[in-house]
């Protein structure tokens, strides 16, 4: 027979751990991108892309997570992070793309629902994620170097280092 509490739910026959297990730190490095609502170009205005870099630099200072590349493009940005030890990735990008949002106080969605996200293992994927995010402008034709770009890691130079487990490491076959 199952026991309910007042809020109608059971409280058996499941036992929980209180401690949710994390993953280990080595594992905790993304590229992640967001895109904002309708493609929208939000970040074309400098005042707003401005706004999206010091939410970054905010919450990075806040010890959330560590920031080792960004770039802001016209609909949306790309950043390599690692959240911090009690941070999850969902709950850095909550920080991000929410702190944003709050900040801008716009009427209108800003950003679509979800964001893509692809781990880095390795000091190979990290260094082609920071290449990769770094000269999106540059494809883009937006920029003709990637420092040339101002809302860029490229162009500010004080990002977070490489992780240091990844230091050395190569791809696992």
């Amino acid at each position: 027979m199952l026991m309910y509490d007042r809020s109608g739910f059971s409280r058996g026959p499941f036992v929980y751990a209180s401690k949710v297990r994390q993953a280990p730190q080595e594992t905790r490095t993304y590229l992640v991108t967001a895109v904002t609502a309708g493609r929208r170009s939000l970040f074309q205005v400098t005042a707003t892309a401005e706004l999206l870099e010091q939410t970054l630099f905010d919450y990075r200072s806040q010890g959330k997570f560590h920031l080792h590349a960004f770039v802001i493009m016209p609909d949306h940005f790309h950043a390599l992070i690692t959240p911090a030890i009690e941070v999850s990735l969902e709950k850095a990008m909550q920080f991000i793309k929410g702190g944003f949002s709050f900040r801008l106080k716009s009427k209108l969605d800003v950003w679509m629902r979800s964001f893509n996200e692809s781990q880095v293992l390795t000091d190979e994927k990290f260094l082609s994620c920071v290449r990769y995010i770094e000269k999106n402008p540059v494809r883009r034709g937006l920029a003709a170097t990637p420092e040339a770009y101002r809302f860029s890691s490229a162009a500010r130079g004080e990002m977070d280092p490489m992780p240091l487990h990844m230091l050395g490491m190569k791809v696992r076959a």
